[in-house]
């Protein structure tokens, strides 16, 4: 029996086996609108045979996003985009597909990365940026503005509207983005968090927006529906999170109620050493939050690319499932030659069984032919 392709809860969400497809931003809407690109895209996730499928981070405000090309919720012609997208999905499959709520902060208001991925010039549509501190990503990007009370409250209302509109898409689970040097990261972090208020200095300071927008999000969305929250567990560099840091943060979430721990690093040093080619990279970030809470789901992710290792990952207790990203863009079926490789009968869509003895000479051994 596979561990990988076993069924597990997250909540009220059963999944039939242990692997996510982690949100990828595709910097490919129009006004925050999902296009025919993310249609052919969401559309063979959803028949990868992953257990779930995450949408990209998509913004809850215009200001929150890091490129004019991510999605968003923002408004309600982006919810019924999502809601026809969604629509079409579920005549064909019946995965489970989650959103990832996101505010970009200082990190906002970029080129998509084939464009070069710089801060927007003026000329090019650029907008102000927001963080916890008036400290720019990088020396040549845009100085953002440090949020004040009311500009806080404006997040957090922006979060809660965006997780109505994505209940009215029809969207199975919310996962709230609080990595990779993003508004909520910013934050958490000593390196981008330099206030001297109730929301600097100690990890409690720090962590006091993110879990205000946690606790708002988790009272906003149903408990018949799946809730989980992607953290950084280092930032790559000395003087930012500690994996005590880390740990809290987790506690705090599991003890507000969310579903699962998705356990991520990086992002908010322009320049960090991430050891960003080795698998499993991330792995020890996710045992440290395991560890933490163990009663908490807790996603792994990094470069996962095979399935031997997918496996061992929950055979040996390290986390409760394994998302990944870059491996099914490579390879769609990633989930299903994943199965094969174990000697598992994971079925693909009734469609595509003719491809089986050719594609895979293990079909025949699994299935006669």
């Amino acid at each position: 029996m596979s561990h990988l392709f076993s069924s597990r809860a997250i909540g009220p969400l059963t999944l039939r086996n242990r692997i996510v497809v982690a949100p990828m931003c595709q910097y490919s809407a129009i006004n925050g609108v999902p296009q025919p690109w993310h249609a052919q895209h969401l559309g063979r996730l959803a028949i990868s045979g992953a257990g779930l499928v995450i949408v990209e981070a998509t913004g809850v405000e215009a200001e929150g996003r890091i490129t004019p090309g991510d999605t968003g919720l923002w408004n309600d012609a982006q919810a019924q985009a999502f809601a026809a997208l969604l629509k079409d999905i579920r005549t064909y499959s019946d995965t489970p597909i989650g959103i990832q709520l996101a505010h970009a902060g200082r990190k906002a208001s970029t080129a998509a990365p084939w464009d070069g991925g710089q801060a927007l010039p003026a000329d090019q549509g650029a907008w102000t940026t927001s963080a916890p501190s008036a400290i720019p990503f990088r020396e040549e990007w845009h100085t953002p503005v440090a949020l004040d009370e009311a500009g806080m409250q404006r997040v957090i209302d922006a979060f809660v509207a965006a997780a109505g509109r994505a209940l009215r898409a029809g969207f199975d689970l919310i996962e709230l983005h609080a990595a990779h040097g993003y508004l909520l990261s910013e934050f958490l972090s000593p390196i981008s968090n330099h206030r001297t208020d109730a929301y600097g200095g100690s990890n409690e300071n720090r962590m006091r927006f993110p879990l205000r927008v946690a606790q708002a999000l988790r009272d906003a969305w149903p408990r018949d529906k799946a809730l989980g929250v992607r953290f950084n567990g280092s930032d790559w560099v000395d003087g930012g999170l500690t994996i005590e840091d880390v740990q809290a943060f987790a506690r705090a979430l599991h003890a507000i109620g969310y579903d699962y721990l998705h356990v991520s690093s990086g992002g908010n040093v322009a320049r960090a050493p991430i050891p960003g080619k080795d698998a499993g990279y991330q792995l020890p970030f996710a045992e440290a939050v395991k560890a933490a809470a163990p009663d908490a789901n807790v996603v792994a992710v990094g470069m996962i690319y095979d399935p031997a290792q997918a496996e061992a990952v929950i055979a040996d207790g390290k986390a409760d499932f394994v998302g990944i990203a870059r491996a099914v863009l490579d390879d769609p079926h990633w989930p299903h030659h994943a199965a094969v490789a174990l000697g598992v009968k994971e079925g693909l869509p009734k469609q595509y069984l003719g491809a089986g003895a050719t594609v895979w000479p293990a079909w025949e051994r699994l299935h006669g032919g």
